[in-house]
């Protein structure tokens, strides 16, 4: 659901950027509120998704971008053998770990992206078959990219909590309000 995004102050395009990206990262979270671990983790429709899956797979996205576009590998490399394991919560993982671990990446996302000198600063892409050979993106496309990613998620999570229970965003928008 859209929600209300504040106007940036005159000039301030990261602040733009990251207050859209805030938008939909309040999405996914309204998506889970007031579910159990059990409701949280099923697939309510024809698609492997689930809402915690997808809180994972965004945290886990998020932090990748950064810790590549800092000159790091990601916390979780993923391949063929476990990619799988990216929508999924295995291991004890829990939805309040994920929600707390998110919180953490988001904040050192916005600290990064507040931190480059500037937005047209450009990092390697991954040396994966599916981005051109050398590639280079910028501090921008980052951070539109993490918008497009986590907005094309809170879209399938609006559809998945509805088919859950009924609730639709704005009813979770007016729960997430009144507290």
């Amino acid at each position: 659901m859209v929600t209300h995004v504040r106007a940036e102050a005159q000039g301030d395009e990261r602040g733009a950027l990251l207050s859209f990206l805030e938008e939909q990262r309040g999405g996914i979270r309204r998506a889970l509120l007031g579910l159990t671990e059990e409701q949280a983790a099923s697939r309510p429709s024809a698609s492997e998704l689930s809402l915690s899956g997808l809180l994972k797979h965004v945290a886990e996205t998020e932090q990748g971008w950064v810790a590549r576009a800092k000159g790091e590998s990601p916390a979780v490399k993923r391949d063929e053998s476990n990619w799988h394991e990216c929508f999924v919560l295995v291991d004890g993982e829990t939805v309040d770990a994920q929600l707390a671990y998110w919180e953490k990446v988001a904040a050192e996302t916005d600290a990064f992206l507040r931190s480059v000198p500037s937005l047209d600063d450009t990092f390697a892409l991954p040396n994966d078959p599916w981005f051109p050979p050398e590639g280079r993106v910028s501090m921008r496309w980052l951070a539109l990219h993490l918008i497009r990613e986590t907005a094309r998620h809170a879209g399938h999570a609006d559809i998945i909590r509805e088919s859950l229970d009924g609730a639709t965003a704005f009813e979770l928008v007016a729960r997430e309000q009144a507290g």
